[in-house]
C-alpha cells in the first residue's frame, strides 16, 4: 500500500509539473520579499533587512517541491543600496539554487515620491541527482546519468514609490535556462524563459489603528499560463496583520504576520489548491521570518 501511494503521489508530482511548467517559484508574502524577483528593492527606505522563508508545497506527498529563501539587503549611502538573495528549490531528484547579487539606485522624482533602479548580477546552480531512483535492470542505465549545470544571469528591476502606494516591474533572470522535464513519460529539455512581475499596492489609512492593504502580483512568462496574485492584509496597530490570497492558478491562502518587536516579524500562511487534480496533496504551509537591524 504504501508503494502505491508513494507512485501515486510521483506520478502527481510529475503531472504537475509538467502543467506548470516554465514558472518560477511562487510565495504567499511576495510583497515581504521583494527584492527576490526585484533587484531595486534593496535599501529602500534606507533599511537594513535580512529576510528568510520557507515554503512546503502540498504536505501530503513526499518529495513534494520545497523552497527556501534568503535575502539580505542594506543602503550604501543616500541613493545606493547592495544585497544578496538566494532561492533554493527541492523537488523529488531535482534541486536548483539562484544565486544573486543586487545594486539599486534612487532617483528622487518629487518630495515624496521615488524611483528605485535595479540591477542583479548571478547564476543559477541546476542539480538532477539519479542515485536514488530504483530501476528493473541489473545494468546502469547511462540516460540516467546525473546532471550538473551552472548558468550565469542577470536581471533587471524598477520600483515607483510614494508614502502609501507603490509599482515594481522587473525581469529578474534576462537569458534563458535549460533544464530536465517530464512529458509522456520521457525526460526532455525544456527551456525556462525569462518571467516578467508586475506588482502594485496601497495602503488605506482607515484610522489610528486599521490600515487595510490591497496589492497585487502578475507573473508573465511566454508559453505559460499569466499567474497573478490578489492579496489584502488588514493591520491593526502595525503590530499585527491578518488577510488571504487568492491566486489564478486556483489556489487561495490565509495569512498572518505579527510583528514581535520593533526588529522581529514573523509570518504564516496556509494554502490550499481548487485543482481537483490536486486533491489529495493536501495544503501548502510557508514560514516568513524577517529581522530588521
Amino acid at each position: 500500500m504504501k508503494k502505491i501511494n508513494y507512485i501515486a503521489g510521483l506520478a502527481l508530482l510529475m503531472v504537475s509539473s509538467f502543467a506548470m511548467a516554465q514558472q518560477e517559484s511562487v510565495f504567499a508574502f511576495y510583497k515581504s520579499h521583494m527584492n527576490l524577483i526585484n533587484p531595486a528593492y534593496v535599501g529602500v527606505n534606507n533599511e537594513t533587512l535580512w529576510t528568510s522563508s520557507l515554503r512546503k508545497q502540498w504536505t501530503g506527498i513526499e518529495e513534494a517541491p520545497e523552497t527556501q529563501t534568503v535575502s539580505y539587503g542594506t543602503a550604501l549611502g543616500k541613493n545606493m543600496g547592495i544585497g544578496v538573495s538566494v532561492i533554493n528549490d527541492r523537488t523529488f531528484i531535482e534541486k536548483e539554487t539562484f544565486l544573486g547579487v543586487d545594486f539599486c539606485y534612487k532617483v528622487q522624482m518629487d518630495a515624496t515620491t521615488d524611483l528605485y533602479l535595479g540591477i542583479k548580477a548571478g547564476g543559477n546552480f541546476y542539480n538532477v541527482n539519479t542515485t536514488g531512483l530504483e530501476t528493473y535492470n541489473m545494468q546502469s542505465d547511462r540516460a540516467l546519468a546525473s546532471i550538473n549545470a551552472f548558468n550565469p544571469n542577470f536581471g533587471v528591476g524598477a520600483l515607483l514609490k510614494r508614502d502609501n502606494w507603490y509599482a515594481s516591474l522587473s525581469i529578474p533572470r534576462l537569458l534563458n535556462t535549460s533544464k530536465a522535464v517530464n512529458q509522456s513519460g520521457y525526460a526532455m529539455t525544456a527551456t525556462d524563459r525569462p518571467h516578467i512581475y508586475l506588482s502594485g499596492g496601497y495602503d488605506f489609512n482607515i484610522n489610528s489603528f486599521f490600515v487595510v492593504k490591497p496589492s497585487v502580483m502578475i507573473r508573465y512568462v511566454n508559453g505559460a499560463p499569466t499567474s497573478i496574485d490578489l492579496t489584502t492584509m488588514l493591520q491593526i496597530e502595525k503590530n499585527f496583520e491578518l488577510g488571504g490570497m487568492y491566486r489564478t492558478d486556483k489556489a487561495y491562502a490565509a495569512m498572518t504576520t505579527v510583528r514581535l518587536n520593533k526588529r522581529f516579524l514573523f509570518g504564516f500562511a496556509y494554502e490550499m489548491s481548487l485543482q481537483p487534480t490536486l486533491a489529495a496533496a493536501r495544503n501548502t504551509n510557508e514560514i516568513l521570518l524577517q529581522f530588521k537591524f
